[in-house]
């Protein structure tokens, strides 16, 4: 079960170790980009580039669709149900229906960063460290008990995407590990501490938004969180940032020096390196000075 291309590589790595995928559960088809054409997910172009019977239900809760979608699964007898990225929660009774249970392929070393936006929030905070961990399910969000895990560096400069890329193959080289022998690893599960949880939610339009009132380094790091999606604006025009850079600065003074340099009171300065005009094409910070002015 699994729809973004965060979930591929892990469904890729089970075919070729030769597991039977008896089903691919991905999310219904939508229109997406401008030309609002009809796309299938990621996980439904390799299900059916590879010959894997795919199903698309509207909801896996109680109802009648729910109902149908748990008469199937149970139909298909699965051993277990690899989860990654699917963006629909299962209920109970799914939960219990395989031999094994089911299984979520996670993007944080849990507790830390529960939730559908682990990637995004631990470079927002500074986190130097993260990593994949593969859980038991249940029905709270993410709190099951852990079976394997493994550790990833951020880099300073690491974006979201960059760090989605590198935990992407992690997760499907341990979700491997765990189908060679899942009796073992459910027998030496470990349970987490949830005191320690941390919480990491939907990112909505809203969220992107920078905030000037943070420092340079916080609006740094959440820039790299966003990838490409953090946004202010200027001249009431949407202004996308992909990329930016923290610089010692000579003043100290909270100002503005250009339309894409601003200093704080730390006297750190903050440069905006790569950005979107709304309207208009990418472009580096000396091209867009150089069409826009310094106004």
């Amino acid at each position: 079960m699994g729809t973004p291309e965060f979930a591929v590589p892990a469904l890729d790595a089970l075919r070729r170790a030769g597991h039977d995928i008896v089903g691919v559960f991905t999310q219904p088809d939508k229109p997406r980009d401008r030309g609002k054409k009809i796309k299938f997910t990621p996980v439904k172009e390799y299900a059916v580039e590879h010959g894997l019977e795919v199903f698309q239900p509207l909801s896996l809760k109680k109802g009648e669709d729910g109902a149908k979608s748990f008469e199937l699964i149970k139909r298909l007898c699965p051993d277990v149900i690899v989860v990654a990225a699917y963006g629909r929660i299962l209920p109970r009774e799914i939960l219990d229906l395989p031999r094994f249970g089911c299984v979520n392929i996670h993007a944080s070393l849990l507790p830390r960063w529960r939730g559908a936006s682990p990637i995004n929030f631990c470079i927002i905070n500074g986190d130097k460290e993260t990593g994949v961990t593969i859980q038991q399910m249940a029905e709270g969000i993410d709190t099951g008990d852990m079976l394997l895990w493994e550790s990833c560096a951020i880099g300073d400069k690491m974006t979201a995407s960059e760090l989605h890329d590198e935990l992407k193959i992690i997760g499907a080289k341990l979700i491997v590990q765990f189908a060679e022998n899942p009796e073992e690893f459910i027998k030496n599960k470990t349970p987490q501490d949830h005191s320690l949880a941390t919480y990491a939610p939907l990112i909505t339009k809203e969220m992107k938004e920078i905030d000037w009132n943070k420092s340079p380094v916080e609006v740094f790091n959440f820039i790299r969180g966003m990838s490409g999606e953090a946004f202010t604006f200027i001249d009431n025009k949407r202004l996308k940032v992909f990329a930016s850079e923290v610089v010692e600065s000579a003043g100290g003074a909270e100002m503005v020096l250009d339309i894409l340099s601003i200093v704080y009171g730390d006297d750190n300065l903050l440069k905006l390196t790569e950005v979107q005009l709304e309207g208009k094409n990418k472009m580096n910070a000396d091209e867009f000075l150089r069409g826009y002015g310094n106004k």
